[in-house]
Order: structure tokens, then C-alpha cells, then sequence
């Protein structure tokens, strides 16, 4: 199996394309140590077991994976691609449970803004997001806050405030006007 790689825009994750479906349907999953597998994907158990992963992020058609400062990408990178070969080629469930994303309650009255702020995210962030290696999960409105969770090689990024700030917040408030900013929450 040939599986590419690309780099991110966080430095310290790296993105492994296989060139099949990882996750389906736009789910994705988000390792953020060992601790947080929990049975839930051998893969992410496998990927965990190399001394350097740091985070182990699933998308539709690409794990992404986030080394230790302690570990350089030539050392780990070869070990990563034989454990994504090696299980790739098992054709086992890459994750067996997923654990849901718990939303805030939506307010009275704000069903329709969250419908369009979760479109937006959906159509014209999620995409864009994804290509760099990660995510942004929505998880929450109020008082016209919107509350969000960046995922994958997102998380840490040196660029990921700067997104959600300069391009994420501006684009909401552009399209909808009750939205008065963003801010980010850790999952």
C-alpha cells in the first residue's frame, strides 16, 4: 500500500493520505493522548505504541499525526507509515465506538442561527480545515458567542487562533449578524 504525506501547517503534525476512506459519512475522531483510545480504535492503540505520537486525528481520507518535540519526523515518520500499512491492509474498523461531541444547549429562539452557523462551518470551513489535517467541531451558541473545538493538526497549530479569529469569526459575523465572536474550547 502507497500511503503519501503532506505537510500541515503545525509543524508538528504530519498528514498520511492512503488513498482510501478512513472515516465516513464527514465523521472524524481525535485522539488527543493515549489515555483518551479507550478501546475505541485499535489503530489509534497501534499508532500510540510508537515512542513520539503526541495525537492521532482521523478524517474522511486521512490520519494525521502529531509527534512529541522530543522526536523528529525522520525518526517516526517510516515507523507511522508501517503501522498504517500494516493495519490498513487488516481491513479492520479503524475506529470501533466514537464518542459524540457534546453541544451546549441551544436557547430558545436560537435554533435558526445555530442552523446557519453549523451550515457555514459544514460547507465552507470544515473543507478547508480538513485539508491542512484537522477539524472544527461546533459546540455552541450563546449571547452570540460561538463555541468551537479545533481538532487534528489544528489543535497547537501556531495559526489555529489566527484562523478562528481572522477568518472563522469574520465570516460568521459577515453572514450572520447575531454572531458577536468566536471563541475556542478544549475538548
Amino acid at each position: 500500500m502507497f500511503i503519501e504525506t503532506e505537510d500541515t501547517p503545525n509543524p508538528a503534525t504530519l498528514k498520511f493520505l492512503p488513498g482510501r476512506e478512513i472515516m465516513a459519512n464527514g465523521a472524524t475522531a481525535d485522539f488527543i493522548s493515549p489515555d483518551s483510545v479507550a478501546g475505541r480504535s485499535r489503530l489509534a492503540e497501534l499508532l500510540f505504541d510508537l515512542d513520539g505520537v503526541a495525537r492521532v486525528f482521523f478524517g474522511n481520507d486521512f490520519v494525521a499525526v502529531t509527534r512529541s518535540d522530543a522526536m523528529q519526523w525522520d525518526d517516526l515518520r517510516p515507523q507511522v507509515l508501517s503501522v498504517l500499512a500494516d493495519y490498513l491492509a487488516t481491513e479492520q474498523p479503524v475506529v470501533e465506538s466514537d464518542a459524540q461531541v457534546v453541544e451546549d444547549l441551544i436557547a430558545p429562539g436560537d435554533e435558526e442561527i445555530v442552523q446557519q452557523i453549523k451550515e457555514l462551518l459544514d460547507t465552507r470551513v470544515r473543507p478547508a480545515v480538513a485539508g491542512d489535517g484537522g477539524d472544527i467541531v461546533f459546540r455552541g451558541y450563546r449571547d452570540g458567542v460561538v463555541r468551537l473545538t479545533m481538532q487534528g493538526a489544528c489543535s497547537g497549530c501556531p495559526s489555529s487562533r489566527a484562523t478562528l479569529k481572522h477568518g472563522v469569526e469574520n465570516m460568521l459575523r459577515h453572514y450572520v449578524p447575531e454572531v458577536v465572536s468566536v471563541e475556542q474550547v478544549e475538548a
